[in-house]
Parts: C-alpha cells; sequence; structure tokens
C-alpha cells in the first residue's frame, strides 16, 4: 500500500499495527475490514492474521509491526499522518511498551504533524498517564452518535498538542456538545454499498456549534456507495478547518 492517502484531511497513512475488532455501531461497515481482506488474498505480509469472525475478519486480526517503526524517519519532507488507518492503536492487544514506541518515533521526528484516532477512548485515557505526549501529536476519538459521546469526556482527560473528534460515519444528531477543550472536528457520512444516511440537519448542527465555539471545522464528505459519491459541499461551501500545524496545548 502506499503511504500517500486519499482522506482529504491528511497527507499520509502510517500502520504500526493493522487489525481490529468492531465495537460500535460506527463499525459496522468497516471499509479497513474488507479492504483488509483483500489485501490477505493478494499477499500483503502486513495482513496474514485472521480475526475473531464475530468482530474482525480474513487479514484483520489485530497484529503489530515493529519493523514499521523506523518508516516515518525516511520521509524527507514534513507531512500531516494519519496514524493507524487499519488499525486502532489502543486496541486491548496492542502492548503498552509498543505504544510507547510508536509515540517515541513520533517524538523523533517533530518535522512531521501525527493524527491519531482511537474508538477506545477509555484505554486512550487510562495508559496516557504512561505516555507524554509530544506537541506534534494531535489525539483523537471517533464518535458516531449520542451513545458515544462519553468518549470524548476521556478525550478531554489526555494531554496533547490538538484533541479532535471524528464524527464519522455520522449517524445521528449531536446537538449539546461541548467543545471546551477539543481544537478540531470532523464530521463525514458514510460510504460502501451498506451506507446508512446522514441527515444535512445533523451537520449544519455541528458546524454552528463549531463556529460558536471556536473550533475549526471540517466536513469530509457526505458519502454514499463511493466516497466521493454525494461531494463535499455543505450550503454551497467546502468546510475544511484545521489546527494550526505548530500544536498547542488545549486546556
Amino acid at each position: 500500500m502506499s503511504d500517500r492517502s486519499s482522506i482529504e484531511w491528511t497527507e499520509a497513512t502510517w500502520n504500526p499495527s493493522t487489525g481490529c475488532d468492531r465495537i460500535s455501531a460506527g463499525c459496522d461497515n468497516c471499509y479497513a475490514l474488507s479492504l483488509a481482506k483483500r489485501l490477505k488474498a493478494m499477499g500483503s505480509a502486513k495482513y496474514q492474521t485472521d480475526g475473531d469472525p464475530r468482530t474482525s475478519g480474513p487479514g484483520f486480526g489485530l497484529a503489530v509491526h515493529p519493523d514499521s517503526l523506523d518508516v516515518p524517519r525516511r520521509w524527507r519532507q514534513p507531512r500531516i499522518v494519519f496514524v493507524n488507518s487499519m488499525s486502532d492503536l489502543f486496541h486491548a492487544k496492542v502492548p503498552l511498551s509498543f505504544v510507547q514506541q510508536v509515540v517515541q518515533t513520533m517524538r523523533d521526528t517533530p518535522q512531521h504533524t501525527y493524527q491519531l484516532l482511537t474508538k477506545r477512548a477509555r484505554r486512550l485515557r487510562l495508559l496516557s498517564s504512561r505516555i507524554e505526549w509530544p506537541e506534534n501529536v494531535w489525539v483523537g476519538t471517533s464518535v458516531e452518535s449520542a451513545d458515544e459521546l462519553h468518549r470524548i469526556d476521556d478525550l478531554k482527560m489526555v494531554q496533547a498538542g490538538v484533541r479532535f473528534l471524528s464524527l464519522e460515519p455520522l449517524l445521528g444528531p449531536l446537538p449539546e456538545l461541548d467543545l471546551s477543550g477539543i481544537g478540531w472536528v470532523i464530521v463525514g457520512g458514510e460510504s460502501g454499498p451498506n451506507a446508512r444516511p446522514i441527515d444535512a440537519g445533523w451537520v449544519r448542527e455541528i458546524r454552528d456549534q463549531s463556529i460558536a465555539q471556536g473550533v475549526p471545522f471540517f466536513f469530509k464528505q457526505w458519502g454514499g456507495r463511493t466516497p466521493k459519491a454525494g461531494g463535499r459541499d455543505l450550503d454551497g461551501e467546502t468546510w475544511d478547518g484545521m489546527p494550526e500545524r505548530s500544536g498547542h496545548v488545549a486546556v
């Protein structure tokens, strides 16, 4: 797989671990699970571990890849890097020692800006007491519906350069978001053959809350059968808000 990314809010991907298990409704149509199955069939070495068929699948069992730890050190130009597009670094099967090695790589490469996203915000919070986050790391959590708002509370207890929310796939309204301590909000609709619809009213409500609370807002996609099927325009505009890359500690 190429390191370059087609994801609108990043420039490159880096997967020091691969594989995951579905834990909430936002995982139901996981693109990474389907992609891992294809990669296994193609013989990709990183995708030969099978996961539990009830929550994972072929090629999508959790695996760590120490040989990938030095990849960002070989990139000559500064990049915005999405960490683990094909996994979750805070999966229970990822040892703390390996998480710390990943963080050390990020610390050793301050020319890059890293975006680390997890659905396992509780483990993120618990392990962060043993991690000193470099300022070039943005740490975020995914929230697909009001049922998962507790993840934001856990995220707010993590001392990171930027804390951010990925509200994708957005499956319901989030009318009372408290964005104190949050430095960035991403919203997106689901894509794929079984994509669930997103309501424009939900997106506008989050946009307006972000603007009112002074938080950069990024609208990634409406979704549909393909990621680009519905385009990205919201009320005749594209919304590409992002934090400053220099980083700051939100308090």
